[in-house]
């Protein structure tokens, strides 16, 4: 494929909303690989919830301990996560969490039991793609599946493009449906650092593999991944900043970090 200029075909449009806290509780666990659980969370509060923009962030609050209210699940620990899907009118709500070691989010998703409260907050604000993109480009780690799947239901059958998964080996695979001409890779680190694989794998698409027109451009892992992101996408694809989105969804080293929004 060669380089051309981007053409106008899709941009992300701001949205904001007002800022609701609901409450709610767990009301299934679901294990889609041994480190990544889907909750179900559900609760009258939950009807209504809406998530128009498929990199939207809700905040979850955990709490340790039983909550005497609103208040007290409002203090509680939280992290940001991406819906999944919804029903605004029974009231639920699906989050997909990555395991490991030691997030909050992570200890609660494992041990919590069915019936404990907790928190969502927003989302806040939306950045909605509208019009067709001519092509794609979705890369991310396990914490960017539920935004990279809902992208690819974006997608219609005609689509063409890449997608791209990190995970640490085939037992960890996280399948995204997508049209027949987008093509669909699982990347494995094994013992590397997260991020590296996925970093390696959008270092090596060179200019000729530009697909034409208007490259919708998504990238989200380890913050050590933007770099690489932007350099594709930005520079050597010349993409309009419009149709992009790179950030890193968490850092290494550090509990608690907000994706720039």
């Amino acid at each position: 494929m060669k380089k051309s200029n981007p053409t106008p075909g899709a941009r992300l449009e701001p949205r904001r909303h007002e800022l609701v806290f609901r409450s709610a509780a767990l009301s299934r666990r679901t294990y889609l690989t041994p480190a990544f659980v889907r909750l179900r969370l559900e609760g009258d509060d939950l009807r209504g919830f809406d998530s128009p923009g498929a990199d939207d962030h809700i905040r979850v609050f955990f709490p340790s301990e039983p909550t005497a209210g609103t208040d007290d699940l409002r203090s509680a620990p939280n992290r940001e996560y991406t819906p999944v899907s919804w029903d605004a009118v029974d009231g639920w709500l699906d989050i997909d969490v990555a395991l490991h070691r030691d997030g909050v989010g992570s200890r609660w998703a494992e041990t919590a039991l069915i019936g404990d409260a907790v928190g969502v907050g927003g989302p806040r604000g939306s950045m909605v793609l509208e019009g067709r993109p001519d092509a794609w480009l979705l890369a991310g780690d396990e914490t960017a599946v539920p935004a990279i799947r809902r992208f690819a239901a974006a997608m219609d059958d005609d689509a063409v493009g890449r997608i791209a998964i990190e995970v640490p080996d085939a037992a960890h695979d996280l399948p995204v449906a997508a049209p027949p001409g987008v093509e669909v890779v699982q990347l494995h680190r094994g013992n590397r650092e997260a991020g590296s694989e996925l970093t390696d794998w959008l270092d090596a698409l060179d200019v000729e593999e530009r697909p034409d027109g208007c490259v919708f451009g998504f990238v989200a892992a380890e913050q050590s991944v933007v770099r690489a992101g932007r350099a594709l996408l930005l520079e050597r694809w010349t993409g309009d900043p419009a149709a992009t989105i790179v950030k890193g969804y968490w850092k290494r080293g550090t509990a608690e970090y907000h994706a720039p929004h």
